[in-house]
């Protein structure tokens, strides 16, 4: 018997009850040697396993890099789109080329490499972003300051009574 459910609904006090149970024909020899096979190949199934997170984890980069190269811009077009420089955008493309040539080998170790030289240059990118940002939102708190300035959109304290 592998699993047995029961269940009593309160209100009719009925009962139900369920029994899986394996019927199996191997004998005890058979099940025994596929135990044994199983131990004997469990170091390559952890490494097949290992190989194929490894892969995942160069898909999954692959594509937050290709979505990230995207919202930084193209830097060649000379728009004032571009958030990043045009030789750390090229970097990080020759490690996205790289990594896209690697990922479906058989070496875990070369992929792993080639994801953190990836993650390492994409860094700079997000540096980059936050650091185009910040300048930015100070270029434009300077032409507010600027405009607040000239005494035209000036606040001022002022007194006053409410008359009833």
């Amino acid at each position: 018997m592998i699993l047995t459910v029961t269940a009593k609904d309160k209100a009719s006090g009925k009962a139900q009850h369920i029994t899986i149970s394996g019927s199996s024909n191997l004998s005890k020899d058979e099940i025994e040697k596929m135990r044994k096979e199983a131990e004997m190949h469990a170091q390559d199934d952890r490494k097949r396993r290992e190989l194929i997170d490894v892969r995942n984890q160069a898909d999954q980069l692959i594509h937050v890099v290709d979505k990230t190269l995207k919202d930084a811009g193209d830097p060649s077009t000379g728009s004032g789109q571009a958030k990043i420089e045009a030789g750390v955008k090229k970097s990080v493309e020759e490690k996205l080329a790289e990594l896209r040539k690697v990922k479906d080998g058989s070496d875990a170790e070369v992929i792993k490499r080639a994801i953190e030289t990836l993650s390492q240059e994409i860094q700079k990118v997000g540096s980059a972003m936050y650091a185009a940002q910040a300048e930015q939102a100070k270029q434009g708190e300077q032409k507010q300051a600027e405009k607040d300035g000239d005494g035209k959109n000036k606040a001022e304290d002022a007194q006053f009574e409410e008359k009833k």
